[in-house]
């Protein structure tokens, strides 16, 4: 059965009925071209335009209002009394004293609680809860974890316009405190709207710091009394030297007259162990370093300038920019200086010449970063140019370890003050990375992005365990270290010390040799010079004198003998040099097969 449905429809709602009939094409208009129209049009080329269909979202930023933390106290007083009876009234505190006394629940519960305390207290005397008894215990089992750091805090500068964080200093009782130093070292981009202050931050705190100081130029340097932790002493821009008292506020208490201080930036202050302990010495660019007791600033106690001469030049002095000085040798310090040495000094000198006692060719640029090692004074590190250096005081002419050129130029370096053979470095790429020789001297042990602009300082905690960096735009980061690399391992200062001794060895094998090489050649150049001159004198007995082409003949024989001298010294200082690399993969080859069969 087929289902069909019929639709209805009064006529009157079709419309008009439409009619259609055929006729022949019927021309409606006609416009012919006209060329002179072409002239008032403009051709355009075609183009290409984007159509979004979708709905148009806009971004926004959301941040829940910052809640600041407050410090504040409370203090307790005599309480659990009944709110009837005043404390401070004697008779009324006599009376019910007499009252609990008599009470049968006091007089059977207080024996109970007292055998109970009295436990306690025998037991708080005979272990004393915050005494370190294995504090002297120098070697301890290796940390089972692997070498790390993490991010703890970042303070960042909260000036609109962002400066260099070139100083830090850690508060001497403790990591609850950081001083940060904020400058700006390229002249030209220094504005107006540009502010002086440094601050004081709280590593617990990162959203405001605890203290402002207010120099009267940018601070380059900024240092605690390990004496007084209230007072600070900071090296300014404009060579001027101050100190602050946080008890009396953001101003400086005392400042250097422009006369007698500095004439350039004051890159390092570093304070001295004295009796009265106010006593401080400074090093700038002008070549100058000079010594301060902070109680009288009016001009500096004693002054050195770095003249290599001993005449006492500033125009030829050595610019200084890093400064070291070790509490164990206290006549001696050291300045790494702008022109790639590091100069030895002796503070106790009778006469400017005995000051300078010797020079180490150290880099090929400036020196900006110099630190003894904390467990053996005689040997110092230094970074310049694209590496870092340890040195000996017993080799003057050449490092005894160094680390391979990096792509970025290195700006800071400190020692573990906890372990003699870990030293840190940044570069200007932002990167931080961790050294261990007794591991490996190519590579460093662990590397760290810190943040994407360049590093400018570096500063460890006393512990060890915490360390900062300082940025290009202002950014102080906080990061903690991993055990594995704050806890001394068993026998690492033994291996260390030999290790030390060790390549200052071989070092000054390789100078004894490059020396007797160095005679030997001149020897031989002098005794070729002279047989030349007999020859030149029998020549002229002889003949009375040389023709032209005898002359340019015996030119031509002096300056290929001297062609072929050189590329014979040249010859073998490669084969010197290859020889070295071959002994230098040799022992790591060695180290590393030692290693491995420890473990």
């Amino acid at each position: 059965m087929e289902i069909t449905y019929a639709y209805s429809k009064k006529r009157i709602d079709f419309g008009q009925q439409c009619h259609f009939t055929d006729r022949p094409t019927e021309l409606i208009v006609d416009i012919p071209p006209d060329p002179s129209l072409a002239a008032t049009f403009i051709e355009r080329e075609a183009r290409d335009f984007a159509i979004e269909c979708s709905q148009e979202m806009s971004e926004h930023e959301v941040n829940t209002e910052r809640i600041r933390s407050v410090s504040c106290g409370i203090n307790h007083v005599e309480g659990s009394w009944p709110k009837d009876i005043d404390p401070q009234d004697m008779d009324q505190t006599a009376r019910f004293r007499k009252k609990a006394l008599k009470d049968e629940h006091y007089v059977n519960s207080m024996p109970h609680l007292c055998s109970i305390m009295r436990y306690s207290m025998e037991q708080n005397n005979a272990i004393d809860i915050y005494k370190q008894y294995f504090e002297d215990e120098e070697a301890v089992e290796a940390a089972p974890d692997q070498p790390s750091a993490r991010t703890i805090n970042v303070f960042r500068d909260p000036n609109e316009v962002k400066r260099t964080a070139t100083g830090l200093s850690w508060h001497p009782d403790g990591s609850r405190k950081l001083a940060v130093a904020y400058s700006c070292l390229e002249f030209q981009k220094a504005t107006e709207e540009m502010s002086f202050d440094s601050y004081i931050w709280d590593t617990e705190n990162c959203s405001e710091p605890e203290m402002t100081v207010k120099p009267a130029s940018p601070l380059i340097c900024l240092e605690y009394n390990p004496k007084d932790s209230h007072i600070l002493v900071g090296g300014s821009y404009n060579g001027l030297i101050a100190y602050w008292d946080t008890r009396r506020g953001s101003q400086p208490v005392e400042m250097s007259k422009l006369e007698h201080s500095h004439q350039d930036p004051v890159y390092k202050i570093i304070w001295l162990q004295s009796n009265t302990g106010t006593d401080i010495f400074s090093a700038s660019t002008d070549g100058q370093v000079l010594w301060w007791d902070i109680r009288n600033m009016a001009e500096p106690t004693e002054r050195l300038v770095l003249d290599p001469s001993n005449e006492g030049n500033l125009d030829k002095a050595f610019g200084a920019i890093s400064l070291e000085f070790d509490a164990t040798m206290p006549t001696k310090f050291m300045v790494g200086t702008e022109q790639g040495l590091v100069v030895s000094c002796n503070s106790k000198a009778e006469t400017p010449a005995e000051s300078i006692e010797c020079t180490f060719i150290g880099h090929y640029g400036a020196v900006y970063a110099l630190q003894r090692n904390p467990f053996f004074p005689k040997n110092f590190l230094t970074v310049g140019d694209w590496t870092a250096r340890i040195w000996s005081e017993d080799i003057k002419e050449s490092s005894i370890i160094s680390t391979k050129p990096e792509m970025s130029y290195l700006t800071d370096a400190c020692w573990s003050p906890v372990r003699p053979s870990v030293f840190f470095t940044v570069k200007m790429d932002g990167t931080l990375d961790v050294w261990d020789i007794l591991l490996k001297h190519n590579d460093p042990t662990l590397r760290l992005k810190v943040c994407d602009e360049a590093l400018y300082s570096l500063r460890m905690q006393d512990n060890g365990r915490f360390l900062a960096c300082g940025s290009q735009l202002g950014s102080a980061t906080l990061l903690e270290i991993s055990p594995a690399l704050c806890t001394l391992q068993r026998n690492e200062t033994g291996m260390v010390a030999s290790m030390f001794e060790r390549e200052t060895r071989r070092e000054k094998i390789l100078e004894a040799r490059r020396q007797e090489k160095r005679l030997k050649e001149l020897s031989q150049s002098e005794l070729s010079q002279s047989e030349q001159s007999q020859d030149d004198d029998n020549n002229k007995e002889g003949d009375g004198h040389l023709s032209s082409e005898e002359l340019k003949a015996h030119a031509e024989a002096q300056f290929f003998h001297i062609l072929d001298s050189e590329i014979k010294k040249r010859e073998e200082e490669e084969e010197e040099e290859e020889k070295k690399q071959r002994m230098a993969a040799w022992r790591h080859r060695n180290k590393m097969l030692q290693v491995e069969y420890k473990a």
